[in-house]
């Protein structure tokens, strides 16, 4: 007499890089994330390292002046876009469904979009030293250094077209990470019950949500710029180099909450629980993130 265990198959477990090629997994797709930012990490340590080398003895010519200024300009984005926000990302992935007992993100496969444009917008922001042609405006960028009269190869191309694509991960994490805390809490998890690494996720996913729509606005205007004869930013043309720093840094200011609101939350989980106290002033903590 057949059973339903000869009926139905267990289903096997995928492996192999098939599966971490295609999987939606939280978890797995928390450990791509913070396995690239590791890889970006290395790059961007060799870029601070030839600098320094450089600046190591007075008239030292190690590097030229052109490829100086591509160093300091890759160094700061990449350690910027490439390493610190997406080992947030890493931590995000892994912890939120877990902290707040959901089984995973609300969208599993915008998530995994997510991470596979941020890959590619990393490739396609070292692909210019391929050609031997990185950016070389410094990582502020201000105009009028990135006109073409000042930087005229493709590399400020590649460094606006880039952090567009990355642009577009952010957002599609930040949507994801915002609808899973709002809408899968497990039940009687309420707002105040929040481990604080979830606030402060919460509040870093619309942080990016208000900031990056503004410099994707300010890279579109800087590609029209070079290389279709716009003049947002060319004084000649009735343009204005400070429209750039205005952009620039409103987007900027958030950022750098960004970037540090996540290893606050960290350690804000870390402290209480080697401890054994909780944490005093909950309350306190939540409101002014």
């Amino acid at each position: 007499m057949a059973t339903i265990a000869d009926v139905i198959p267990r289903p096997a477990g995928q492996s192999g890089l098939w599966s971490w090629i295609t999987t939606v997994d939280h978890k797995r797709i928390g450990v791509l994330y913070g396995t690239t930012a590791f890889i970006f990490l290395l790059l961007g340590g060799i870029e601070a390292g030839v600098i320094r080398l450089q600046l190591a003895v007075p008239d030292n010519t190690l590097i030229n002046p052109d490829t100086f200024n591509q160093m300091f300009t890759m160094h700061g984005t990449t350690m910027i876009f490439l390493v610190i926000m997406p080992l947030s990302a890493s931590f995000f992935n892994f912890v939120i469904p877990l902290a707040i007992g959901a089984r995973d993100v609300a969208f599993p496969r915008l998530n995994a979009f997510s991470y596979w444009v941020f890959l590619f917008g990393g490739l396609l922001l070292n692909a210019s030293f391929l050609t031997n042609q990185a950016p070389d405006a410094g990582w502020f960028s201000y105009a009028n250094l990135t006109e073409k009269p000042f930087s005229a190869n493709a590399g400020l191309d590649y460094w606006a077209l880039g952090l567009q694509v990355l642009g577009i991960s952010s957002l599609a994490a930040a949507f994801n990470f915002i609808v899973t805390i709002v809408n899968m809490r497990a039940p009687g998890m309420s707002l105040m019950r929040m481990p604080l690494f979830v606030w402060m996720t919460l509040v870093t996913s619309i942080l990016l949500v208000l900031a990056f729509p503004v410099i994707t606005v300010g890279l579109i205007e800087l590609t029209f710029d070079r290389n279709f004869g716009t003049n947002f930013f060319v004084p000649e043309g009735g343009g204005d180099p400070i429209l750039w720093q205005h952009l620039f840094w409103v987007f900027g200011h958030p950022e750098v909450y960004i970037l540090i609101l996540p290893a606050m939350g960290i350690v804000s989980e870390v402290l209480p629980t080697f401890s054994r106290k909780p944490l005093f002033g909950y309350p306190v903590v939540v409101f002014p993130a």
